[in-house]
C-alpha cells in the first residue's frame, strides 16, 4: 500500500539546476525572496474553500512569528483548480487534483536565484478521506507547504517527530513552525539584496500549472519549459507494498 508523499518542485529561469541537501540545516537550496528590507511582507492568495480557510489562517499566523517576515493573507488571484502562480506572492489553493499519491505540494520559481513566484496546493482527493480530513494533517500540510515557498526544506522524512510541520511526522507537535524554524528563516534573509521579487514586480501570465508528478519518473526530474526555463521536481514516495 502506497503511504502519500508530499511533492515539491521549483521553476528555475537557470540551466543545470543541482538539488542541495537541507544538511544539518533545512535551507532549501539557499533560495529565498529578494528583498531590501526587513522584515518584509509575503501575501499569501486565498484560493481555498471554506473547509481550508481556518487552516490558512493558522498558517499565516505561525510563520508570521518569525523576525524576517509576515504572511498576510489576501484575496486569491487563481482558482483552487488552476493555481496558477502570481508573481510577487504565494496563491494558496485546494481542489481535488485525484490519485496521485501527493497530500500537498509547493512549487516556487527562481529569477537570478531568486523566488519570484510560488504556489501550495492541498489535494481534496485525499483530504476528503477520514484518514487525512482531521486538523492535525491539515494544519501540518498546509503549514509546511507554505513553509517551502519561504525556502525551507523538510527537517526529516523519516517519519520522526521534530516538532515541526516541516518533519514528515503525524504527531500532533508537528502542526506549526518551531523556533528551529524561525532561527533558519533568520539565516536564509540574513542579508538584503539590491531589488525585491516581493509583491508585483513585472507584467505577466504569472506560471504554467503544475504537470501532475508520475511513480516512473522517480524522485527527481528536470523539465525543459522552454525559453531557457528548467523545472526541477522533486518527489518523495514511500514504498509500495
Amino acid at each position: 500500500m502506497r503511504k502519500i508523499g508530499s511533492v515539491v518542485a521549483m521553476l528555475a529561469v537557470l540551466v543545470g539546476v543541482v538539488a542541495a541537501s537541507a544538511g544539518a540545516t533545512h535551507s532549501w537550496g539557499g533560495y529565498h525572496w529578494a528583498r531590501t528590507a526587513n522584515p518584509f511582507a509575503l501575501k499569501l492568495g486565498d484560493n481555498v474553500d471554506a473547509n481550508w480557510d481556518s487552516y490558512l489562517a493558522t498558517t499565516s499566523s505561525g510563520w508570521s512569528q518569525s523576525t524576517v517576515l509576515d504572511t498576510p493573507v489576501v484575496p486569491g488571484l487563481t482558482s483552487g483548480r488552476k493555481c496558477r502562480a502570481t508573481l510577487g506572492r504565494v496563491e494558496v489553493c485546494n481542489a481535488a487534483y485525484g490519485k496521485n499519491g501527493w497530500l500537498g505540494l509547493a512549487q516556487i520559481w527562481l529569477s537570478s536565484g531568486h523566488i519570484s513566484q510560488g504556489v501550495a496546493k492541498m489535494n481534496d482527493t485525499y483530504f476528503n478521506l477520514a484518514k487525512y480530513n482531521t486538523p492535525d494533517e491539515k494544519n501540518h500540510v498546509m503549514c509546511q507547504e507554505v513553509g517551502h515557498t519561504l525556502g525551507l526544506d523538510h527537517t526529516s522524512t523519516d517519519g520522526s517527530s521534530q516538532g515541526t510541520c516541516m518533519d514528515y511526522s503525524t504527531s500532533p507537535s508537528s502542526t506549526a513552525p518551531n523556533a528551529h524554524d524561525y532561527e533558519e528563516l533568520g539565516i536564509i534573509y540574513s542579508h538584503l539584496d539590491g531589488s525585491t521579487t516581493v509583491g508585483a514586480v513585472a507584467p505577466g501570465k504569472g506560471g504554467k500549472p503544475f504537470a501532475e508528478a508520475n511513480p516512473r519518473n522517480g524522485k527527481v526530474y528536470v523539465d525543459d519549459m522552454g525559453n531557457g526555463v528548467m523545472r526541477v521536481t522533486f518527489v518523495y514516495w514511500a514504498d509500495e507494498g
